[in-house]
């Protein structure tokens, strides 16, 4: 009778265990989301000003034509973009694109004092920073939730309740010219 009541006592144990942990990885996996659904909010808030900022260069930089052309097309590849993967790489393209685009103001003194067109860079500055904190955010709760499914018990009970891998938000690229600013030739 005593092995019975061990056994059974031993069983709620591995019970309440095996309970805490998928407790665990789920908390782990809502914060990913939660993190992820914040890099979103800062996306499209990027992508509402670009076309704001591109008919303002328009208007001083109409033949400007192939550099305007390649932001929204850029843009239109961000907004459809669904993954994590598909996102970052779609935001490298338009975040070289953007660069190119305020080279341009280099060339049109008008176009850079335009009050409209400095209050669009400062606000996508402000969102770039934002994103840039949510980017980091959302990779160091993907690489904690990634090394807790990982480990050994949590790896059991993720395959058992089939917790997949999480994908960081990665510009790719080389990081060099990622941190470097556009060229800007006369």
């Amino acid at each position: 009778m005593t092995f019975l009541y061990v056994l059974i006592g031993a069983l709620a144990i591995l019970v309440v265990f095996l309970i805490g942990i998928y407790n665990s990885l789920v908390a782990k996996r809502q914060r990913c989301n939660q993190a992820f659904a914040d890099i979103d909010v800062q996306l499209k808030q990027r992508q509402n000003l670009i076309p704001n900022l591109v008919e303002t260069v328009k208007g001083y930089a109409s033949h400007e034509r192939e550099t305007l052309d390649a932001v929204v097309q850029a843009r239109n590849s961000a907004v459809a973009a669904h993954s994590p993967g598909e996102m970052a790489q779609a935001e490298g393209l338009l975040t070289g694109a953007l660069g190119r685009l305020f080279a341009l103001s280099e060339a049109y003194p008008d176009l850079k004092a335009n009050e409209n067109f400095k209050d669009l860079q400062d606000e996508l500055s402000v969102i770039e920073d934002k994103l840039a904190a949510a980017r980091r955010f959302y990779n160091a709760a993907v690489q904690d939730y990634n090394t807790s499914r990982e480990q050994f018990p949590n790896s059991i009970v993720a395959g058992m309740f089939n917790f997949e891998e999480r994908e960081f938000f990665d510009l790719g690229g080389d990081r060099t010219a990622l941190s470097n600013a556009p060229e800007v030739k006369f």
